[in-house]
Protein backbone atom coordinates (compact mmCIF):
# COMPACT_ATOMS: atom_id res chain seq x y z
CA UNK A 1 0.00 0.00 0.00
CA UNK A 2 1.15 3.78 -0.49
CA UNK A 3 1.02 6.31 2.04
CA UNK A 4 0.91 10.15 1.71
CA UNK A 5 3.33 11.56 4.09
CA UNK A 6 1.15 15.28 5.40
CA UNK A 7 3.83 17.47 7.10
CA UNK A 8 2.38 20.46 8.60
CA UNK A 9 5.19 23.12 9.83
CA UNK A 10 3.44 24.88 12.87
CA UNK A 11 4.17 26.21 16.60
CA UNK A 12 4.45 24.40 19.47
CA UNK A 13 0.82 25.83 20.79
CA UNK A 14 -1.22 24.04 18.01
CA UNK A 15 0.63 20.32 17.85
CA UNK A 16 -2.16 19.59 19.93
CA UNK A 17 -5.27 20.71 17.89
CA UNK A 18 -3.81 20.02 14.53
CA UNK A 19 -2.91 16.49 15.91
CA UNK A 20 -6.25 16.21 16.47
CA UNK A 21 -7.63 17.53 12.99
CA UNK A 22 -5.06 15.10 11.83
CA UNK A 23 -6.57 12.27 13.64
CA UNK A 24 -10.50 13.03 12.76
CA UNK A 25 -8.92 13.30 9.16
CA UNK A 26 -7.97 9.27 9.75
CA UNK A 27 -4.45 9.51 10.58
CA UNK A 28 -3.49 6.49 13.27
CA UNK A 29 -0.77 8.35 14.85
CA UNK A 30 1.54 11.47 14.86
CA UNK A 31 5.45 12.74 14.41
CA UNK A 32 6.83 15.83 15.95
CA UNK A 33 9.90 16.70 14.98
CA UNK A 34 10.60 19.79 17.85
CA UNK A 35 14.17 21.67 17.70
CA UNK A 36 13.60 21.58 21.45
CA UNK A 37 14.52 18.31 21.31
CA UNK A 38 18.20 18.55 19.97
CA UNK A 39 18.76 20.34 23.36
CA UNK A 40 16.30 19.27 25.81
CA UNK A 41 18.46 17.10 28.86
CA UNK A 42 16.81 13.97 28.75
CA UNK A 43 16.64 11.30 31.28
CA UNK A 44 18.68 8.56 30.37
CA UNK A 45 18.04 6.45 33.85
CA UNK A 46 15.25 4.46 31.64
CA UNK A 47 14.67 3.49 28.41
CA UNK A 48 17.33 3.77 25.46
CA UNK A 49 19.80 6.24 24.52
CA UNK A 50 20.10 7.28 20.98
CA UNK A 51 21.22 10.33 19.16
CA UNK A 52 19.00 12.94 17.47
CA UNK A 53 20.34 14.86 14.03
CA UNK A 54 19.63 18.49 13.22
CA UNK A 55 18.83 17.78 10.11
CA UNK A 56 15.68 16.27 11.32
CA UNK A 57 14.45 19.09 12.90
CA UNK A 58 13.49 22.40 11.42
CA UNK A 59 15.31 25.80 12.31
CA UNK A 60 12.22 27.38 13.97
CA UNK A 61 8.37 26.46 15.20
CA UNK A 62 7.49 22.53 15.05
CA UNK A 63 6.70 20.02 12.26
CA UNK A 64 3.83 17.54 12.40
CA UNK A 65 3.86 14.38 10.55
CA UNK A 66 0.73 12.11 9.73
CA UNK A 67 0.45 9.32 7.12
CA UNK A 68 -2.91 8.41 5.28
CA UNK A 69 -3.64 5.90 2.91
CA UNK A 70 -3.30 7.08 -1.08
CA UNK A 71 -6.59 7.10 -2.57
CA UNK A 72 -9.05 9.06 -4.60
CA UNK A 73 -10.62 11.18 -1.85
CA UNK A 74 -7.10 12.44 -0.85
CA UNK A 75 -6.64 15.43 -2.22
CA UNK A 76 -10.13 16.59 -0.60
CA UNK A 77 -8.78 15.01 2.36
CA UNK A 78 -5.83 17.42 2.45
CA UNK A 79 -8.14 20.55 1.32
CA UNK A 80 -10.30 19.63 4.40
CA UNK A 81 -7.16 19.32 7.15
CA UNK A 82 -5.97 22.74 5.72
CA UNK A 83 -9.24 24.38 6.12
CA UNK A 84 -9.65 22.92 9.82
CA UNK A 85 -5.83 23.91 11.04
CA UNK A 86 -6.69 28.02 9.13
CA UNK A 87 -9.71 28.31 11.32
CA UNK A 88 -7.72 27.40 14.56
CA UNK A 89 -6.99 31.26 13.70
CA UNK A 90 -10.79 32.13 15.46
CA UNK A 91 -9.24 30.42 19.05
CA UNK A 92 -6.35 32.58 18.65
CA UNK A 93 -3.97 29.70 18.12
CA UNK A 94 -0.40 30.68 16.77
CA UNK A 95 0.17 29.11 13.74
CA UNK A 96 2.97 29.62 12.97
CA UNK A 97 4.40 28.80 9.59
CA UNK A 98 1.76 26.73 8.77
CA UNK A 99 2.69 25.33 5.72
CA UNK A 100 1.11 22.02 4.89
CA UNK A 101 3.23 19.60 2.30
CA UNK A 102 2.32 16.41 1.04
CA UNK A 103 4.75 13.55 -0.13
CA UNK A 104 4.45 9.80 -0.81
CA UNK A 105 6.36 7.01 1.35
CA UNK A 106 5.88 3.03 0.74
CA UNK A 107 4.43 1.31 4.17
CA UNK A 108 8.15 -0.11 5.10
CA UNK A 109 9.50 3.75 5.30
CA UNK A 110 5.98 4.54 7.32
CA UNK A 111 6.18 2.05 9.64
CA UNK A 112 9.84 2.64 10.68
CA UNK A 113 9.43 6.61 10.44
CA UNK A 114 7.52 6.90 13.27
CA UNK A 115 8.43 3.69 15.67
CA UNK A 116 11.94 5.29 15.82
CA UNK A 117 10.97 7.83 17.87
CA UNK A 118 9.34 6.04 20.70
CA UNK A 119 11.05 4.66 22.89
CA UNK A 120 10.42 3.89 27.38
CA UNK A 121 9.81 7.44 28.97
CA UNK A 122 9.93 8.05 32.84
CA UNK A 123 7.36 10.70 33.35
CA UNK A 124 6.63 11.01 36.87
CA UNK A 125 8.13 9.95 40.76
CA UNK A 126 6.03 6.25 40.01
CA UNK A 127 5.14 5.87 36.33
CA UNK A 128 6.73 4.88 33.19
CA UNK A 129 5.16 4.94 29.61
CA UNK A 130 6.50 2.37 27.17
CA UNK A 131 5.57 1.52 23.84
CA UNK A 132 3.58 -1.90 23.25
CA UNK A 133 6.87 -3.43 21.58
CA UNK A 134 9.60 -2.35 23.39
CA UNK A 135 11.07 -4.93 25.99
CA UNK A 136 11.07 -2.93 29.56
CA UNK A 137 11.31 -4.14 32.81
CA UNK A 138 10.36 -2.16 35.75
CA UNK A 139 13.35 -1.29 38.09
CA UNK A 140 11.28 -1.50 41.33
CA UNK A 141 8.48 -3.28 42.82
CA UNK A 142 7.10 0.31 42.88
CA UNK A 143 7.30 1.47 39.01
CA UNK A 144 4.23 1.65 37.44
CA UNK A 145 4.06 0.58 33.60
CA UNK A 146 1.77 2.33 31.46
CA UNK A 147 1.44 0.51 27.56
CA UNK A 148 0.45 2.74 24.89
CA UNK A 149 0.61 1.95 20.69
CA UNK A 150 0.71 5.13 19.13
CA UNK A 151 -0.21 3.68 16.11
CA UNK A 152 -4.23 3.57 17.76
CA UNK A 153 -4.06 6.32 19.82
CA UNK A 154 -3.18 10.38 20.32
CA UNK A 155 0.70 9.99 20.66
CA UNK A 156 2.75 8.80 23.29
CA UNK A 157 1.48 10.22 26.13
CA UNK A 158 5.32 12.17 26.89
CA UNK A 159 3.93 15.41 25.51
CA UNK A 160 4.77 17.77 28.37
CA UNK A 161 0.92 18.67 28.88
CA UNK A 162 0.65 14.91 29.37
CA UNK A 163 3.21 14.53 31.96
CA UNK A 164 2.61 17.43 33.79
CA UNK A 165 -1.22 16.16 34.04
CA UNK A 166 0.52 13.12 35.50
CA UNK A 167 2.91 14.29 37.89
CA UNK A 168 0.32 16.45 39.28
CA UNK A 169 -1.92 13.35 39.46
CA UNK A 170 0.82 11.43 41.26
CA UNK A 171 1.03 14.28 43.74
CA UNK A 172 -3.14 15.10 44.45
CA UNK A 173 -4.84 12.04 43.37
CA UNK A 174 -5.44 9.90 46.81
CA UNK A 175 -5.95 6.18 46.46
CA UNK A 176 -9.81 5.33 46.48
CA UNK A 177 -10.60 8.78 44.21
CA UNK A 178 -13.69 9.18 42.50
CA UNK A 179 -11.99 10.74 39.12
CA UNK A 180 -13.46 12.34 36.04
CA UNK A 181 -10.93 12.62 33.04
CA UNK A 182 -12.43 15.43 30.46
CA UNK A 183 -11.03 14.71 26.84
CA UNK A 184 -9.11 11.76 27.61
CA UNK A 185 -7.25 11.12 24.52
CA UNK A 186 -5.65 7.88 24.28
CA UNK A 187 -6.95 7.14 27.64
CA UNK A 188 -3.62 7.65 28.86
CA UNK A 189 -4.16 9.95 32.14
CA UNK A 190 -7.37 7.43 33.32
CA UNK A 191 -5.20 4.39 33.33
CA UNK A 192 -2.67 6.64 35.50
CA UNK A 193 -5.10 7.22 38.15
CA UNK A 194 -6.18 3.42 37.75
CA UNK A 195 -2.98 2.01 38.19
CA UNK A 196 -2.48 5.41 41.26
CA UNK A 197 -5.12 3.48 42.95
CA UNK A 198 -8.66 5.31 42.25
CA UNK A 199 -11.51 3.37 42.94
CA UNK A 200 -13.18 4.47 39.55
CA UNK A 201 -12.26 6.59 36.74
CA UNK A 202 -14.86 8.11 34.31
CA UNK A 203 -12.68 8.54 30.31
CA UNK A 204 -14.82 11.23 28.48
CA UNK A 205 -14.00 12.10 23.96
CA UNK A 206 -16.44 13.88 21.81
CA UNK A 207 -14.05 11.82 19.12
CA UNK A 208 -15.12 8.38 18.82
CA UNK A 209 -11.67 7.85 17.89
CA UNK A 210 -10.88 8.51 20.98
CA UNK A 211 -13.22 6.77 22.68
CA UNK A 212 -12.37 3.57 20.61
CA UNK A 213 -8.59 4.18 21.19
CA UNK A 214 -9.18 4.86 24.67
CA UNK A 215 -11.37 1.56 25.61
CA UNK A 216 -8.24 -0.40 23.79
CA UNK A 217 -5.57 0.87 25.59
CA UNK A 218 -7.45 0.61 29.13
CA UNK A 219 -7.88 -3.27 27.72
CA UNK A 220 -4.49 -3.80 26.96
CA UNK A 221 -3.26 -1.96 30.48
CA UNK A 222 -5.90 -4.18 32.12
CA UNK A 223 -7.81 -1.69 34.24
CA UNK A 224 -10.78 -1.60 32.15
CA UNK A 225 -12.46 -2.48 35.81
CA UNK A 226 -11.86 0.51 36.60
CA UNK A 227 -11.87 2.65 33.69
CA UNK A 228 -15.24 3.43 32.03
CA UNK A 229 -14.79 5.42 28.70
CA UNK A 230 -17.78 7.32 27.05
CA UNK A 231 -18.68 9.63 24.56
CA UNK A 232 -19.13 13.36 25.99
CA UNK A 233 -18.92 16.76 25.40
CA UNK A 234 -16.85 18.05 28.17
CA UNK A 235 -19.29 17.90 31.59
CA UNK A 236 -22.43 17.99 29.39
CA UNK A 237 -24.82 15.44 30.78
CA UNK A 238 -22.47 14.19 34.37
CA UNK A 239 -24.31 13.37 37.44
CA UNK A 240 -21.32 11.65 38.94
CA UNK A 241 -19.56 13.98 42.28
CA UNK A 242 -16.04 13.19 41.76
CA UNK A 243 -13.32 13.49 44.03
CA UNK A 244 -10.98 14.91 41.39
CA UNK A 245 -11.25 16.18 37.52
CA UNK A 246 -7.87 16.24 35.44
CA UNK A 247 -8.99 17.92 31.87
CA UNK A 248 -5.52 18.19 29.15
CA UNK A 249 -7.43 20.07 26.85
CA UNK A 250 -6.98 23.67 24.87
CA UNK A 251 -6.94 27.08 27.24
CA UNK A 252 -10.32 27.80 25.49
CA UNK A 253 -12.14 25.10 26.20
CA UNK A 254 -10.89 25.17 30.18
CA UNK A 255 -12.39 28.29 30.71
CA UNK A 256 -15.57 27.36 28.82
CA UNK A 257 -16.13 24.29 31.49
CA UNK A 258 -15.04 26.24 35.03
CA UNK A 259 -17.99 26.52 36.19
CA UNK A 260 -19.43 23.13 35.94
CA UNK A 261 -16.13 21.97 36.98
CA UNK A 262 -16.64 23.68 40.42
CA UNK A 263 -20.62 22.53 40.67
CA UNK A 264 -19.76 18.99 39.74
CA UNK A 265 -16.55 18.25 42.47
CA UNK A 266 -17.00 17.05 45.60
CA UNK A 267 -16.45 19.90 48.39
CA UNK A 268 -12.45 20.01 48.90
CA UNK A 269 -12.50 18.17 45.66
CA UNK A 270 -9.30 18.83 43.19
CA UNK A 271 -8.95 20.12 39.24
CA UNK A 272 -6.05 19.57 37.79
CA UNK A 273 -5.90 21.39 33.76
CA UNK A 274 -3.23 21.18 31.48
CA UNK A 275 -2.98 21.56 27.49
CA UNK A 276 -2.25 25.78 28.41
CA UNK A 277 0.63 27.28 26.60
CA UNK A 278 2.20 29.75 28.84
CA UNK A 279 0.48 32.77 27.20
CA UNK A 280 -2.97 31.74 28.21
CA UNK A 281 -2.06 31.11 32.00
CA UNK A 282 -3.94 34.05 33.00
CA UNK A 283 -7.13 33.52 31.33
CA UNK A 284 -7.21 30.15 32.98
CA UNK A 285 -6.40 31.81 36.32
CA UNK A 286 -9.02 34.08 36.26
CA UNK A 287 -12.06 31.87 35.30
CA UNK A 288 -10.65 29.18 37.49
CA UNK A 289 -10.70 32.12 40.34
CA UNK A 290 -14.27 33.33 39.00
CA UNK A 291 -15.59 29.85 39.36
CA UNK A 292 -14.77 29.49 42.92
CA UNK A 293 -11.65 27.65 42.82
CA UNK A 294 -8.39 28.50 45.10
CA UNK A 295 -5.12 27.97 43.25
CA UNK A 296 -3.07 25.39 45.01
CA UNK A 297 0.72 25.57 42.40
CA UNK A 298 0.99 26.33 38.98
CA UNK A 299 3.84 24.00 37.47
CA UNK A 300 5.49 24.81 34.14
CA UNK A 301 7.28 22.76 31.34
CA UNK A 302 8.76 24.19 28.44
CA UNK A 303 6.45 26.06 27.15
CA UNK A 304 3.41 24.37 28.84
CA UNK A 305 1.95 24.70 32.30
CA UNK A 306 -0.75 22.69 34.66
CA UNK A 307 -2.85 24.55 36.86
CA UNK A 308 -3.92 22.60 40.18
CA UNK A 309 -7.12 24.48 41.65
CA UNK A 310 -9.19 22.81 45.06
CA UNK A 311 -12.91 23.52 45.78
Amino acid sequence: MKWSEISIHTTQEAVEPVSNIMHEAGASGVVLEDPGDLTREWDTTYGEVYQLSPDDYPTEGVILKAYLPVNSFLGETVEEIKEAINNLIVHDIDLGQNTVTVSEVNEEEWATAWKKYYKPVKVSGRITITPTWEEYERVSDEELIIELDPGMAFGTGTHPTTVLCIQALEKYMNEGDRVLDVGTGSGVLSIACAKLGAKEVLALDLDEVAVNSARINTKLNKVQDVVTVNKGNLLEGVDEKPDLIVANILAEVIVRMTDDAFEQLQPGGTLITSGIIKGKKELVKDSLINSGFTITETIEMEDWLSIVAKK
